[in-house]
């Protein structure tokens, strides 16, 4: 479970996340939906201890990130694009995202099948898509088959095929049980793929619960999304 408690975050005299508190649970996948600027990145920074909190606290699986026994055979995540060098190609970037956590080297070959790059992992980055490089960071994440993934705009870049396959990606992951939080500004994707949704704007949250239960009256999530918000800043 990813748990958020009461998080705080100022920068000098500026509250940029004020109070956040929601949860993600195992089999299930979350949307963390908010206009651009809402505090989203900064929460999932703070939850993956690329950032610190002011106050409350971020955890997964009851304890902080830094305190995680074997992150990356428990947390996945893709912020943005996939953080390799460009003159690497793909095969050689995960190679070595793989030592560096203790990832045995065959299990390269098995994510790059699964996010669909095998025929193109000898390509330098540099040449890769913005969809590619999403698969790229993607099969990065899992690397260490992880209980939780965390992605940032995963649909982002992505044709109506990569789309469709994320979709149903994801979908299995919660049905196994994993936990699956993400951020999106494709809404009538989301509404096709999560079970959860936590609004934010302007550094707090301002509706959480079901799909069903925060559409409510408004007939879709697009019209939820933007009563909650005030439309597109």
């Amino acid at each position: 479970m990813l748990s958020i408690h009461e998080v705080t975050k100022r920068r000098g005299s500026r509250e940029i996340l004020s109070g956040l508190s929601f949860e993600a649970r195992p089999g299930r996948v979350t949307a963390f939906l908010g206009p651009n600027g809402a505090g989203k990145t900064s929460t999932l920074r703070i939850l993956l201890g690329l950032d610190t909190a002011t106050s409350g606290t971020a955890l997964i699986d009851g304890v902080p990130f830094a305190r995680l026994a074997d992150p990356v055979r428990k947390v996945g995540a893709v912020l943005e694009g996939s953080g390799a060098h460009r003159s690497r190609t793909g095969r050689a970037h995960l190679r070595w995202v793989a030592a560096a956590g203790g990832v045995p080297r065959a299990r390269v070959d098995e994510v790059l099948e699964l996010v669909g790059l095998a025929d193109d992992s000898r390509r330098r980055v540099r040449s890769y898509s913005l969809g590619m490089g999403r698969r790229l960071g993607l099969a990065a994440a899992l690397l260490g088959d992880p209980d939780v993934l965390v992605l940032d705009e995963p649909v982002n870049g992505l044709d109506p095929e990569g789309i469709r396959w994320i979709r149903t990606f994801l979908r299995d992951r919660a049905a196994s049980g994993r936990t699956v939080l993400l951020s999106s500004h494709f809404l009538g994707e989301v509404a096709a793929t999560v079970d959860d949704v936590v609004v934010i704007d302007r550094g707090r949250i301002v509706a959480q619960g079901s799909l069903s239960e925060v559409v409510g009256d408004h007939g879709s999530i697009e019209n939820a999304y933007f009563a909650l918000t005030g439309g597109a800043r």
